[in-house]
């Protein structure tokens, strides 16, 4: 049961990690049942679907956008989106600002961290997300907020490579902190886990997980 795997994910998890269930394909009367359950925050990657959900559903929901954004879709969500996971470019960032000051807000965001070894992967590798953050046009961005780091582990069953890859994400957002986000509590979060792997993210430095397929089942196309 849903409400079964939110408990027992949730009991499991330390203080400071919070639980993204990843709705995405799955229906409102499943989200319904982790709402019950207590669940708050929800990972959708499809803005239409995002949009639908977010005006039927409670409004104390929070949503995040975890999948890959395209920028002309940005002005949809920006009113609402809790947190935007997957910054994987400046056009983005700069697109999320300026859709941010539109709405009165600053939209909270993590950069996306391309550190799998797969080419599908969408993200800035290390060496460009020092580039980027040491160049400092972000910080003129006002209308987003970057909140800390994002990545996804390479699609594999060795366990000491995704190790490898959510600590160098971790080591990462550690240099970050210390370098350009000294002076901002906020830049706190580390979003890297799945269904799969989440144990061994949790032992790298992860603040958010996002777990689908263990509370929801097969997803729902």
């Amino acid at each position: 049961m849903i409400k079964d795997e939110i408990l027992k994910i949730t009991e499991s998890l330390p203080p400071n990690v919070r639980l993204v269930a990843v709705s995405k394909f799955h229906p409102e009367e499943a989200l319904m049942e982790a709402y019950k359950a207590g669940q708050r925050v929800f990972g959708e990657s499809h803005v239409q679907e995002m949009q639908h959900k977010h005006d039927a559903l409670p409004t104390d929901i929070q949503w995040h956008f975890i999948g890959h954004l395209q920028t002309n879709k940005v002005k949809y969500i920006a009113p609402y989106v809790a947190l935007i996971h997957a910054v994987d470019s400046p056009k983005l960032l700069a697109e999320i600002s300026r859709q941010g000051i539109r709405c009165g807000r600053r939209i909270p965001c993590l950069l996306q961290l391309h550190v799998a070894q797969e080419d599908t992967k969408f993200g800035f590798t290390p060496d460009e997300a020092e580039a980027f953050l040491s160049q400092g046009e972000w910080q003129s961005m006002t209308g987003a907020e970057i909140r800390g780091i994002m990545c996804m582990a390479s699609l594999t069953d060795d366990e000491h490579q995704i190790a490898s890859e959510f600590e160098q994400a971790y080591q990462f957002f550690l240099h970050a902190r210390e370098h350009y986000f000294a002076n901002q509590p906020t830049f706190c979060e580390c979003s890297w886990g799945m269904s799969d792997d989440y144990p061994i993210a949790l032992r790298h430095g992860a603040t958010l997980i996002r777990i689908g397929s263990r509370i929801f089942g097969a997803r729902q196309y």
